[in-house]
């Protein structure tokens, strides 16, 4: 068993995903508009499949998807964390928020929160987020954070920019 730490911001708690995540992450997974950049719409059964490769992962690399929870509500909002399935480039920040969780800075605070992570725990030398062209909330966050955009590179039959997170520590 990997023991998935648990990271909390300001608002936020990042956790393990838990069976009871399930319904908001199908829910955020089959919305077409929302979840186009993620591989979805989804339905249920896809969602299912989707849930368990995240946890997965951590026991694969040792990282992964945090759960990402409001404080004040106590409600399961999305997805942020590590994500490097095989044949990635190299390791990534990703991360989904829920549509009525946008807008809010609830991404911003999670990412910053996961660059430290990265960086102060994690010791990484270095971190990127792939993002679709067509995707601009996530590439105003990533801006917001000091990401640097690179490339555009081919990323498993799509198109996807480069932006690498600086590490504050070099």
């Amino acid at each position: 068993m990997v023991n998935i730490p648990t990271l909390e911001t300001e608002r936020l708690v990042l956790r393990a995903l838990k069976p009871e995540d399930f319904d908001t992450y199908a829910e955020i997974a089959a919305d077409g508009e929302w979840s186009q950049f993620v591989g979805g719409p989804m339905d249920n059964s896809k969602a299912w499949r989707a849930m368990a490769t995240l946890i997965g992962h951590w026991t694969l690399r040792g990282h992964g998807m945090f759960a990402v929870e409001e404080k004040s509500s106590g409600k399961f909002i999305g997805i942020i964390g590590h994500w490097n399935p095989i044949n990635w480039p190299e390791p990534e920040i990703a991360y989904t928020l829920a549509q009525d969780a946008a807008g809010k800075g609830y991404a911003t605070e999670a990412v910053r929160k996961m660059i430290d992570y990265t960086f102060n725990e994690l010791k990484w030398d270095t971190v990127v987020s792939y993002i679709d062209n067509n995707n601009i909330p996530s590439q105003k966050v990533a801006h917001r954070v000091g990401a640097i955009a690179e490339d555009l590179i081919d990323l498993g039959g799509s198109p996807a920019r480069v932006y690498r997170h600086p590490n504050p520590n070099k």
